[in-house]
């Protein structure tokens, strides 16, 4: 109630402005809008007021939008026609936004910002609406006229342009434009973000480089430079322009934070926290950053440092308080403590978060050995599907981690029969037949998930590695897992099995080089069990205790690397 007066308040203040003396007075800091209309306060006019404000007020955007498009045909006045376009792309008619842009560009014709959101309008929605020679010359009346603030709109341009879906079209036009002002380093920032769009990683890089030559050391240059270069991969050299960047302005706090979030990417975690914690020493209050710092601790597993920047997150009003508690949650789980953790998410309120909080919570709960309690919590009557299913894999997942693979795989075949296509249930149904030894019914779904889903990275890596791990066709396993490594080269687990298939064909040399990657990686006990056998058949057999032992001390109950070390005579 208290935003709906403030609003009407607001309308209030814009009448009596338009309608004081008989000449609007109210100050715009809109070049072109200085000769404002003699406007009569009517009790018409009034009363459009009113009903648009409270209308936009009750959630009615559509309406608010068609009866101040109204106002502003009736009293042509720039600032109602200003108003107009802007709820009227707020509820996303764009033809009524195109409208009121028009009148608002007739009755403020030196406006930039006018002319430029008419052109930007004039590109949105279907393609047989778009004029792009009048989109073009719009455009280049404004940059002409632009006086003091040229290098401000040729900067626009791209924001200005986004709606037009045709991005090569864009980019002539861009290239059209701001061929007066190559001589800006402006220009060729819109050049830059052309190329970007139509993804010439190489035309925006050349593009970025002549604005830094025209401006040596320009900040959105350098971001730009470097935001381009992350994404065609070279990371580190994105980080390389940032270091050379941030030590010649070590006050910028722009390119420090960018170097900080360019070490994530570059995986250099215990470096990005550094430098998170040097930009949290002037910022202590900044929620982001002690976001950030939480993060990373708990990525390096400083569970105590963790839990410390979550909670002055908290406290400094982080604007994600309930995934903040999530992560608190999950802290408190791995630990062990259990009531601790369901505390967490039992205060979460976001309704995106609250069925992973569940989730976690009957995890907890089933850790504690509270099996049936846990199954409880998730079975909730909910009517999305893809919730329901996330439900149901977990409850599953509770089963097969407490032994009870068999009633975990029943659960699942119930949820195959009503959707017998479903690739993840198959997926997950076909790891369960694999602990209760049924290796028929195990390359059964997996061939059906690959029928389903020819690229399922997962499910050509598990077949390939079940091949692989009984010595079966091992031209075909290693055929199945070269093509999950293709799909992700980065995934530990394709590597361990493109290495343990080298191993079984016996190449103990290239076994060894897949697997060292892959435990370089993730430190996980089937890895550790695998890269230990390979070191030990090598003859490396001190390499070959170490690596067991300290799997051994993280996993002590994993059955494959108890077994593999005893069957090894290492324990």
């Amino acid at each position: 109630m208290k935003t709906q007066l403030a609003r009407i308040a607001r309308s209030l203040c814009l009448a009596f402005a338009l309608g004081a003396g008989g000449v609007a007075t109210a100050a715009s800091g809109e070049a072109g809008e200085g000769n404002l209309p003699a406007q009569e306060l009517t009790p018409r006019t009034l009363y459009h007021f009113l009903l648009a404000e409270i209308a936009g007020a009750r959630g009615q955007i559509g309406l608010s939008a068609q009866l101040y498009l109204d106002l502003a045909r009736s009293t042509r006045d720039p600032r109602i026609a200003r108003r107009a376009t802007e709820i009227a792309m707020y509820s996303r008619n764009l033809v009524m936004a195109r409208g009121a842009a028009e009148i608002w560009t007739e009755v403020a014709p030196d406006s930039d910002e006018a002319r430029r959101v008419l052109a930007g309008l004039s590109g949105a929605g279907r393609g047989e609406d778009i004029n792009l020679e009048a989109i073009q010359f719009q455009l280049a009346r404004v940059l002409a006229q632009s006086n003091g603030r040229l290098a401000q709109n040729l900067l626009s341009l791209g924001h200005t342009l986004a709606r037009v879906p045709d991005k090569q079209a864009v980019r002539g036009i861009v290239m059209r434009l701001t061929e007066p002002y190559v001589d800006m380093p402006e220009a060729h920032i819109a050049r830059a973000q052309a190329a970007q769009a139509v993804e010439d990683r190489m035309g925006a890089l050349a593009a970025v480089d002549r604005a830094l030559e025209l401006r040596s050391g320009w900040e959105p240059a350098v971001l730009l430079k470097v935001q381009i270069l992350q994404q065609a991969g070279a990371h580190t050299e994105a980080l390389r322009v940032l270091e050379a960047e941030a030590a010649r302005a070590p006050a910028s706090r722009s390119l420090r934070l960018a170097k900080a979030r360019a070490l994530v990417s570059a995986q250099r975690f215990g470096e990005a926290r550094a430098a998170f914690n040097q930009l949290l020493e002037a910022s202590p209050q900044d929620p982001e950053l002690l976001y950030a710092v939480g993060l990373l601790s708990m990525q390096l597993e400083d569970f105590a440092a963790a839990e410390l920047h979550f909670a002055r997150a908290l406290a400094a009003e982080h604007p994600q308080p309930d995934l903040i508690r999530l992560h608190l949650g999950q802290i408190a789980a791995d630990r062990g403590e259990g009531e601790r953790a369901r505390k967490w998410f039992g205060e979460i309120e976001s309704e995106d978060l609250r069925p992973e909080a569940d989730i976690r919570s009957a995890l907890s709960l089933a850790h504690e050995g509270r099996i049936e309690e846990a199954r409880a919590l998730l079975r909730n009557d909910v009517e999305d599907p893809d919730l329901a299913r996330r439900y149901l894999l977990a409850e599953a997942q509770i089963l097969r981690d407490a032994e009870r693979p068999t009633e975990a795989l029943a659960l699942l075949d119930a949820a195959l029969r009503e959707n017998p296509e479903d690739t993840g249930l198959l997926y997950e149904a076909a790891m369960l037949a694999e602990r209760i030894g049924r290796m028929d019914l195990l390359e059964a779904r997996l061939r059906r998930v690959l029928e389903l889903q020819p690229d399922h990275a997962h499910a050509l890596n598990a077949l390939g590695y079940s091949l692989a791990d009984r010595g079966l066709r091992l031209d075909e396993a290693e055929a199945l897992i070269a093509r999950a490594h293709a799909l992700m080269p980065q995934d530990p687990f394709i590597l361990d099995s493109l290495g343990w298939v080298r191993f079984r064909r016996g190449d103990q040399v290239g076994a060894l080089v897949h697997l060292e990657r892959a435990y370089g990686m993730r430190k996980d006990a089937e890895i550790a069990a695998h890269l230990g056998e390979v070191l030990w058949t090598l003859g490396r057999r001190d390499e070959a205790r170490r690596i067991f032992a300290e799997a051994l001390a993280a996993h002590p109950d994993n059955r494959l690397l108890t077994d593999t070390g005893r069957r090894l005579g290492i324990q």
